[in-house]
């Protein structure tokens, strides 16, 4: 058995206001009539009021001054910039190291019993930048975790990234059950976004945002008694059972390519039909492990944490799975005050989850979605 024994959150001090970045968008000069009108359109419809980003350009102090100026925004013309990939990356370099230590640091403070000294094992994850020394490294020398951990790197993968993260490092602590494994994930995906008359490139400018998020996992309970190092009661999640699934089309829908101008996200309009025709179908091999679940409405599974890739792609789960409102609400509220944070993001929702209400037992379900079309799926309890 392994376990999700903690998990912490950080995000950039830099606040993006949707109705102001789409306002500055939609007057951009570059756009087209049919650009114009799909600006306000993808803002609006999002379901995003607020997000983070590391880059400064955006930065708005209380007198109205910006922060650093010059390599994605000129205030002076209001115009949005378009560096290149080498320097969209340098600045990931200077930024990304900081988001994975924080949220790594602030993962083994909450984990009663852990210390930097007790881990065995680090697995990162992140798809918008990349460096060397990387972020693994980074966080044994930063954290102090011993000069013998094993480090692995997941990169480029998308959106689903965290729950393959979060699988090997069960499958570790199955196999060792004295490992300690640091699962951290940190996207800026703010870095890639651009001006643009299609409507892939600006629906991610709508939705995009970073963060990070880090997990511990063991195969060890906290002791009786313990407290989560905040004082609380320590809540953790069994890591039930993992499946992969690849739907039939979609490999066109959802991709993410490195041009010269930043990393292109392609995400389709058809997302949310292939998710809304093929979801059951995808879960099937997560719950065929239990038959008595399988059988059961999808309702009665009372922690769902969706990665919120869209306010659609929610609708279309809500509806599909025949879900509440309540059961999609940490997610909604992700998506709402943080934006797609591509893999990091579901972690943020299974934060929520087990922050909140609820008794040992429950089960929860986790869902991610990426390029492919990929649907990763785990099925955890709560302890």
């Amino acid at each position: 058995m392994a376990l999700i024994r903690s998990l912490h959150t950080a995000v950039p001090p830099v606040v993006l206001h949707q109705d102001v970045v789409r306002d500055v968008m939609a007057a951009q000069p570059g756009l087209s009539r049919l650009g114009q009108r799909l600006v306000p359109a993808a803002f609006n419809a999002s379901g995003i009021e607020r997000r983070h980003t590391v880059v400064e350009d955006w930065r708005v102090d209380e007198s109205g001054t910006r922060g650093r100026l010059g390599t994605f925004f000129e205030p002076e013309t209001g115009h949005i910039l378009n560096p290149s990939t080498g320097t969209r990356n340098l600045i990931y370099t200077e930024h990304a190291a900081g988001l994975f230590v924080e949220a790594g640091r602030g993962a083994l403070e909450a984990c009663p019993g852990v210390g930097p000294e007790d881990v065995t094992h680090v697995i990162t994850v992140s798809c918008t930048g990349f460096f060397s020394p990387g972020p693994d490294y980074q966080l044994v020398r930063q954290l102090g975790l011993p000069a013998t951990t094993k480090r692995v790197h997941i990169g480029f993968m998308g959106c689903y990234a965290a729950l393959p993260a979060l699988r090997e490092a069960a499958s570790i602590c199955e196999a060792d059950p004295a490992a300690v494994v640091l699962v951290v994930s940190a996207e800026l995906c703010t870095l890639h976004v651009r001006v643009g008359n299609d409507q892939d490139t600006i629906v991610g400018a709508s939705l995009f945002s970073d963060g990070a998020a880090a997990a511990v996992v063991t195969a060890a309970m906290p002791a009786p008694g313990a407290e989560d190092g905040r004082g609380g009661t320590p809540t953790a999640l069994c890591l039930d059972g993992f499946a992969t699934v690849l739907t039939p089309v979609g490999e066109e829908a959802m991709a993410w390519n490195i041009g010269d101008h930043g990393f292109e996200m392609i995400l389709g309009t058809y997302v949310p039909h292939i998710i809304d025709e093929h979801i059951t179908t995808a879960l099937e091999p997560l719950l065929a492990a239990e038959p008595g679940l399988a059988a059961r409405p999808h309702a009665e599974i009372e922690h769902w944490a969706i990665h919120p890739g869209g306010r659609s792609i929610l609708d279309k789960v809500e509806s599909r799975l025949g879900l509440s409102e309540e059961q999609l609400q940490p997610a909604r509220e992700v998506l709402r005050d943080f934006g797609n944070m591509s893999s990091a993001t579901v972690m943020f929702v299974l934060q929520q989850i087990m922050q909140g209400p609820g008794q040992a037992g429950e089960r929860v379900c986790a869902m991610a979605f990426g390029p492919g079309l990929t649907v990763e799926s785990a099925l955890m309890t709560r302890a």
